[in-house]
């Protein structure tokens, strides 16, 4: 699959890294690139079910492209969200929903993480996908 440029620097960058801490200080790092959803706005319809954190996205569109809003009380997690965010907002929708998770093992980001926060970012861009084909 043909993915944003973005997203094409971003699995460079992180599958040049082989330490795995040193990829996992980068997930940390992704955490300033979420567009904030405030804690006042987190609900049932925003939470990310079967995620080990506290997770919240909501999917809105602006002039037709994607603006992903999140927030969780485990960095780690906003990392995650920081990546899924670049990897979408500015997209049209069905350009996004040709993405899939896969581009996270291409980054090394999955064999980095435990298996149930590796689930819980899957949780997060299967809720993601499913918000957009149903606003879309």
């Amino acid at each position: 699959m043909t993915y944003p440029e973005i997203l094409v620097e971003l699995i460079e960058e992180f599958s040049e890294v082989e330490d795995k801490l040193e990829r996992l200080e980068m997930v940390f790092d992704m955490a300033d690139e979420v567009v904030p959803l405030p804690i006042d706005q987190w609900d049932d319809g925003s939470r990310v079910v079967g995620c080990q954190s506290e997770a919240h996205v909501r999917v809105d569109f602006e002039d037709g492209k994607i603006i992903l809003r999140s927030g969780a009380d485990a960095k780690l997690v906003q990392g995650l969200m920081g990546i899924l965010t670049l990897a979408l907002n500015g997209t049209a929708p069905a350009q996004a929903l040709l993405l899939s998770p896969e581009f996270a093992e291409e980054m090394g980001i999955l064999n980095s993480l435990s298996p149930s926060r590796s689930n819980g970012f899957r949780n997060m861009f299967d809720k993601v996908m499913r918000d957009i084909r149903s606003l879309h």
